[in-house]
């Protein structure tokens, strides 16, 4: 799970009192090494949200992709679909705080629909707020104990507060998924599986290709190594389906 278009991200830049607590040379050089890690992980975080949005796109359809549209008089609306799809859209638009402040709106106003909000989890899990994605996560999974992708990631905030040892064994456990390359993907998280399983069961057409490479940036980013993580991303976006 997870949709669209690559996503603009603005450049991080150094506020007037950082700038005036940099007056002396080391200080300023502190400050720009700061600033330089900041826009990497901004950069970073724009790419993983652009790969992950194409995949919320694709299992939401092309309506998640804008806000709703004013209802017509007289119409009914479900406020629970509207927050759902509008926390999607800005999500899709990179804006991962204002997505979580209406899925949070949402939980309140339907307490009964928060298992099912895997979306939510995304969000958190981008707004390094690890915990919280891994307990959504794991809700899910509670209510869909076939639900791989919100097994995987559950792992995946667990591996940043936990470690990727703990996640590992913490993995939860799911049915057997009908979509090659989701089991293969499965299998290269639980340890029993390859990146070269998972790239070779993207070969059945450009879905899977993209979903392979996006499963194979995320293992490489549980592992830490951003660089290779990065790579499979950028790939992603960049792929037929992707785009």
């Amino acid at each position: 799970k997870s949709g669209g278009k690559a996503v603009e991200v603005g450049k991080c830049a150094m506020g007037k009192q950082t700038k005036a607590a940099a007056a002396n040379v080391g200080g300023y050089t502190r400050v720009k090494q700061s600033e330089a890690a900041a826009a990497g992980r901004s950069s970073r975080r724009r790419v993983n949200v652009a790969a992950v949005a194409a995949a919320v796109a694709a299992v939401s359809g092309a309506t998640a992709l804008s806000l709703p549209p004013p209802s017509r008089a007289g119409a009914l609306v479900d406020p629970a679909q509207s927050l759902t799809r509008r926390g999607m859209a800005k999500f899709v638009q990179n804006d991962v705080e204002g997505s979580i402040a209406d899925f949070d709106l949402l939980i309140d106003s339907a307490p009964m629909r928060a298992p099912y909000l895997w979306q939510r989890g995304l969000s958190l899990y981008y707004a390094d707020r690890f915990d919280e994605g891994a307990q959504q996560f794991r809700k899910d999974v509670a209510v869909n104990p076939n639900d791989t992708e919100e097994a995987i990631w559950a792992f995946m905030c667990e591996a940043r507060t936990l470690g990727f040892d703990e996640a590992r064994r913490r993995l939860l456990k799911v049915g057997t998924d009908p979509r090659g390359y989701m089991r293969e993907a499965y299998a290269l998280f639980s340890g029993e599986g390859s990146e070269a399983a998972l790239v070779s069961a993207g070969n059945r057409g450009a879905a899977d290709a993209f979903y392979a490479l996006l499963y194979v940036g995320l293992w490489r980013e549980a592992r830490g190594e951003e660089g290779a993580a990065r790579e499979a991303m950028v790939a992603a976006v960049e792929s037929a389906y992707g785009q």
